[in-house]
C-alpha cells in the first residue's frame, strides 16, 4: 500500500466494525437529524473536554460564526486573528461584519505571537477607527497556543479569547501553576472542526462549540438552527418562533454516529500512535543542516494535525518557492505525498484586498509561507514508512 498523507483506510480498517455498526443503527432508526446519537457525542465531548457544554454544528467555520455572533461582535469591531492560519480564522469575523487585524505567529511554534497581537492592539486603539473586541486564538497543527501569555493581554484590554481548536483537538496546554486543560477549554469559547482529515474527523464535514457560559450555549444552538426560541427548545414549534437571525448548521445524525465509534480509539490509542510518530520523524530529521523541525513548547501536548518542518533558507523568496517545489517533486517521485501549510499570508489574501485587514507587519509569517513543508503523519504510519520518508527527504535536500 503506497503511503498517504493521512491514511483514513487504515483507520477504518481498524474499527471497522463500530463505524458500520453505528451507520447502521441510524439508518435502520432513520433518525438522520437530530437523532440520540448527536445529544450522545455532545455530552461525550464535553465531558472529555471539561466544559458544561459541546454545541455540534455543521463545519468548523460555522462554528467560529456562531460564537462571534453570540458575543454580539459585528461591524466596527476588529477582531485579532494570526497572519499563518487557515483562511477561517480571519473569514468568519469579516462575515459577521468585523474587520479581521491580522498579527505575526512565532516561527517556533506557528502560534499566534503575544507581542505582535499587542502591538497590533495598540495600533487599531491609536487609529480610532475600530473597537477592540476578540482575538482568535489558532491551535495550529495540533499545538495549543501560549494560553497565559495571550489571557493575559486578553484581560488586559478586555477582550473575548475565542479558541480555534479545528487542528487542536486532543492537545491539551500545563499552565505554570501545574494546572493543565485541554484543547478547547483553553479560551472563553472554543471551536472545533471534524472535517475529515483532522485529528478527530468525521466522514465529511462536522464542527462544534465548547463553553461553560449556559446564556451563551443557549445563544449558540439558536443561531446554529434559524435562530429558534432559546427558552423552549424542547418544545417541537419552538423552530418555528424564530427571535434572531442565524443559520442553518447541524451536526447530522450518521456523521456523531462515525465520531462516537472513532473517540474511543482516538482517545486510548491514536493520540500516544501519532506522538510516536511525530518524536521519530524528529528523531531522524533533528541533525539535517538547516532544516527545522517542529517546536512542542514546554507544557503543550499537541495531536499532530500537521508535521511541518521548514525548508533550508535560500537566497531570495523566489528561489526559495522554486526550491521547495523541486523538493516536492522528488518526494512525489518515490510515492511520497506532501502539502504546504500555508503558502499564503491571510493578510495578502485577494478578499482582504483595499481593506484595514491589509495592512499587517508579519514577517515570521511571510517567511514560513515561503519555507514550511508538511510530511504525511497519522496514528498508523508504519516505521519503515517514517524511515522512507526522512530518507528521501534528505536525498532530496541534497540535489
Amino acid at each position: 500500500m503506497s503511503i498517504q498523507f493521512r491514511d483514513l483506510q487504515r483507520q477504518y480498517d481498524h474499527i471497522k466494525d463500530e463505524i458500520d455498526s453505528n451507520i447502521q443503527a441510524i439508518i435502520s432508526s432513520a433518525h438522520y437529524i437530530s437523532g440520540p446519537e448527536v445529544k450522545e457525542l455532545e455530552a461525550t465531548l464535553a465531558s472529555y473536554v471539561g466544559v458544561k457544554h459541546c454545541i455540534s454544528c455543521a463545519n468548523g467555520t460555522d462554528a467560529i460564526s456562531i460564537a462571534l455572533m453570540a458575543y454580539g461582535i459585528g461591524p466596527g469591531d476588529a477582531v485579532f486573528v494570526p497572519d499563518f492560519t487557515f483562511f477561517s480564522s480571519g473569514e468568519c469575523p469579516a462575515t459577521v461584519g468585523a474587520t479581521p487585524i491580522f498579527v505575526d505567529v512565532l516561527d517556533s511554534t506557528y502560534n499566534i505571537s503575544a507581542s505582535s497581537l499587542e502591538k497590533a492592539i495598540i495600533q487599531i486603539i491609536e487609529e480610532g477607527q475600530l473597537t477592540p473586541k476578540a482575538v482568535v486564538a489558532v491551535d495550529l497543527f495540533g499545538q495549543p497556543f501560549d494560553v497565559s501569555a495571550i489571557s493575559d493581554i486578553c484581560k488586559k484590554y478586555n477582550l473575548l479569547l475565542l479558541e480555534d481548536g479545528a487542528q487542536g483537538f486532543g492537545g491539551s496546554y500545563t499552565f505554570p501553576s501545574g494546572e493543565a486543560k485541554k484543547a478547547c477549554a483553553l479560551g472563553d469559547i472554543s471551536t472545533t472542526s471534524f472535517f475529515l482529515a483532522k485529528p478527530l474527523g468525521c466522514y465529511g464535514d462536522g464542527g462544534a462549540i465548547f463553553t461553560n457560559d449556559d446564556n451563551i450555549a443557549l445563544l449558540c444552538r439558536s443561531i446554529a438552527v434559524h435562530g429558534k426560541d432559546t427558552q423552549n427548545l424542547e418544545d417541537p414549534n419552538a423552530k418555528y418562533n424564530n427571535i434572531r437571525l442565524g443559520m442553518n448548521s447541524r451536526l447530522d445524525t450518521i456523521q456523531a454516529g462515525v465520531l462516537l465509534a472513532k473517540f474511543t480509539t482516538f482517545r486510548d490509542e491514536e493520540l500516544d500512535a501519532v506522538n510516536y510518530v511525530a518524536e521519530k520523524y524528529t528523531e531522524l530529521l533533528s541533525n539535517v543542516e538547516g532544516l527545522i523541525v517542529p517546536l512542542v513548547a514546554d507544557g503543550m501536548y499537541s495531536s499532530w494535525a500537521q508535521y511541518t518542518i521548514q525548508l533550508p533558507i535560500q537566497i531570495s523568496d523566489s528561489e526559495q518557492i522554486e526550491y521547495r517545489k523541486r523538493i516536492q517533486e522528488l518526494l512525489k517521485a518515490d510515492n511520497i505525498p506532501t502539502n504546504i501549510y500555508y503558502i499564503k499570508p491571510m493578510h495578502l489574501q485577494g478578499a482582504f484586498e483595499n481593506t484595514r485587514s491589509y495592512i499587517a507587519d508579519c514577517p515570521n509569517t511571510i517567511e514560513l509561507c515561503n519555507r514550511v513543508l508538511c510530511l504525511p503523519i497519522h496514528p498508523y504510519l508504519k516505521d519503515d514508512e517514517i524511515e522512507k520518508i526522512c530518507d528521501k527527504l534528505k536525498k532530496a535536500l541534497k540535489q
